[in-house]
C-alpha cells in the first residue's frame, strides 16, 4: 500500500509559480514511477509529467514542456513538481499518483492517488 498527500497548492497571478510536493508512505516507494496529473472542471483528467522510479525517465506534456520540472528524492518519499510561468489554463485540481515500476500517462494504469490540491491562475 502508498498513501500520497499533496500540498503546495493555491493562488497565483499569471506568469507566477508555484511548487507542489507529493509525500508517500510505505518503503517501497523507490519502486514505483510517479504521475502529476490534473483535472479541470468538467474536463478528463490528464497527464502533466511522470517520473521513473530512478528519475531517469521523464515524460512532460506538450502543454507544460519547458515550463514545468517533475523530480524526486526517494530518500525523503516525495515527488515534485516545479510550476514557473503559470497560466490561466493551468488552472485545475492536480493529483500525484503511483504505479509500479513504468510510468505511463493514463490515468487509469495508475494504482494510488493522492487528495489532490487546487492551482488557481488568475489572468
Amino acid at each position: 500500500q502508498v498513501q500520497l498527500v499533496e500540498s503546495g497548492g493555491g493562488l497565483v497571478q499569471a506568469g507566477g509559480s508555484l511548487s507542489l510536493s507529493c509525500a508517500a508512505s510505505g518503503r517501497t516507494f523507490s519502486s514505483y514511477a510517479m504521475g502529476w496529473f490534473r483535472q479541470a472542471p468538467g474536463k478528463e483528467r490528464e497527464c502533466v509529467a511522470t517520473i521513473s522510479w530512478s528519475g531517469g525517465r521523464i515524460y512532460y506534456a506538450d502543454s507544460v514542456k519547458g515550463r514545468f520540472t517533475i523530480s524526486r528524492d526517494n530518500a525523503e518519499n516525495t515527488v515534485y513538481l516545479q510550476m514557473n510561468s503559470l497560466k490561466p489554463e493551468d488552472t485545475a485540481v492536480y493529483y500525484c499518483a503511483a504505479r509500479k515500476v513504468i510510468g505511463t500517462t493514463i490515468p487509469r494504469d495508475y494504482d494510488y492517488w493522492g487528495q489532490g490540491t487546487q492551482v488557481t491562475v488568475s489572468s
